[in-house]
């Protein structure tokens, strides 16, 4: 799931620009010619022996359904909103259909889309779209995936993706962000480590673009290299530190933890797959290869802790009886009193990482929420016609500061009012 763009200061930007004669329209610059791939190490199932099947594994690997695709439409076909601060975008249709989708588009239309983030009209993308990332990409792997998506059901689908405000709707405005934070470019395997752990790489920082929604980015919209894979809100939902980070990272997790967790989206004992990262992993990682998941896994095992967003507690906790009474009332029954919860079937809360993530949001959506089942685990109820938002906040803090949980009591009834508001799921 793409993140909220961050627009404002891009096209300050741009207007500075524009006043020293250096922008003039809308139109991207003529196609460049093709730069030479360097080849990568891309996995894909041994029976993907033609570039259909191969463009159908790709297409995975990258998630594409998840975002050109709305619950219960036809997939690809697109009109999936992605809200904004100033307005919303629609994902396009990338069916074959010749009149609203990809249909009359050549090869070399749909690369120059994917890995350069320019339209089919010359016109920038905005980077919802995650060209920023499908650049690192051969264009064997594009044609791949423009060949699969040739083959799939077209559908009549007429999408207007520009729902932004003025002046944001001026794609013009993505010059600035292009210059300041677009590399073009195939990735280049590092020499110095593993074909398996570059293949991690490729997958994780390419075609899986992790970073998009696992780091924050600052007010032009960039990601904050500095703090990259830390962990960072998107939706309402937290998206976890991919870090080594013993508290609130990867530091405690294995390879077959993070490779299983990857296929299932269930670590038994830890945690479970929420929000949009249930999606990546029913669209996209639980399609993938077992030699890629451990390939991704090895990757983010070997990303520095950055203790950057650790939001651990000091000093003695804060009065936290109204939140254990609460607990007692309305979650021991399925997580037990301990926050142990029940094996295979109720996630614990003791050690969970969503419970120590900096930001509360997650905890606060199941509790008003709940959770949809999947694999073993049972459905779990949303509460929010029952309690109170100072309520909801108060089962937050507790749940995150007990157990030897060290999330940070940061939970507020003016927090939880705010997440009333979006979407659950």
């Amino acid at each position: 799931m793409r993140k909220a763009l961050l627009l404002p200061a891009a096209t300050l930007l741009l207007g500075m620009l524009a006043s020293a004669g250096l922008v003039f329209a809308q139109s991207a610059p003529a196609p460049a010619a093709a730069q030479a791939a360097t080849p990568v190490p891309v996995a894909a199932p041994a029976t993907a022996t033609t570039q259909v099947q191969r463009g159908e594994y790709l297409a995975r690997a990258g998630d594409c359904i998840s975002c050109h695709s709305v619950v219960g439409a036809q997939p690809f076909a697109g009109g999936l909103r992605l809200n904004t601060p100033f307005g919303y975008l629609l994902s396009p249709n990338i069916t074959p259909d010749k009149e609203t989708g990809i249909g009359d588009w050549s090869a070399d239309d749909f690369a120059r889309a994917v890995q350069r983030g320019v339209n089919v009209r010359g016109h920038y993308l905005y980077p919802a779209m995650p060209f920023d990332f499908y650049t690192k990409a051969s264009r064997d792997d594009i044609d791949a995936i423009f060949a699969y998506l040739k083959t799939v059901a077209p559908v009549r689908n007429q999408v207007e993706a520009n729902h932004l405000s003025f002046p944001f709707d001026i794609r013009a405005s993505m010059v600035a962000w292009r210059e300041l934070y677009f590399n073009e470019g195939p990735y280049k395997p590092d020499p110095k480590q593993s074909a398996s752990w570059n293949r991690g790489a490729f997958l994780v920082e390419g075609f899986g673009h992790c970073s998009d929604c696992h780091s924050p980015r600052n007010l032009l919209g960039g990601i904050e290299q500095a703090k990259d894979q830390t962990g960072a809100v998107v939706d309402g939902w937290f998206a976890m530190n991919l870090t080594s980070n013993i508290a609130t990272g990867l530091g405690s997790w294995s390879i077959a933890d993070i490779a299983n967790y990857l296929k299932t989206g269930v670590l038994p004992g830890k945690t479970t797959a929420l929000g949009p990262m249930q999606q990546v992993v029913q669209n996209s990682t639980s399609y993938l290869t077992d030699a890629d998941r451990t390939a991704i896994a090895e990757y983010l095992k070997s990303l520095p802790a950055n203790s950057s967003l650790f939001t651990g507690r000091k000093g003695p906790d804060p009065t936290r009886v109204a939140g254990a009474k609460l607990y007692l009332d309305r979650c021991s029954a399925c997580h037990q009193d301990k926050g142990v919860g029940i094996a295979g079937v109720i996630p614990p809360l003791a050690g969970n990482p969503v419970l120590v993530a900096p930001d509360p949001a997650d905890v606060i959506k199941l509790i008003l929420g709940g959770a949809a089942a999947h694999g073993q685990m049972i459905a779990m109820p949303g509460f929010s016609n029952q309690i109170t938002n100072q309520d909801v906040a108060d089962i937050a803090n507790y749940v995150r500061t007990s157990w030897g949980n060290t999330g940070a009591p940061n939970a507020t009834a003016e927090v939880v009012g705010k997440l009333r508001k979006t979407p659950m799921n």
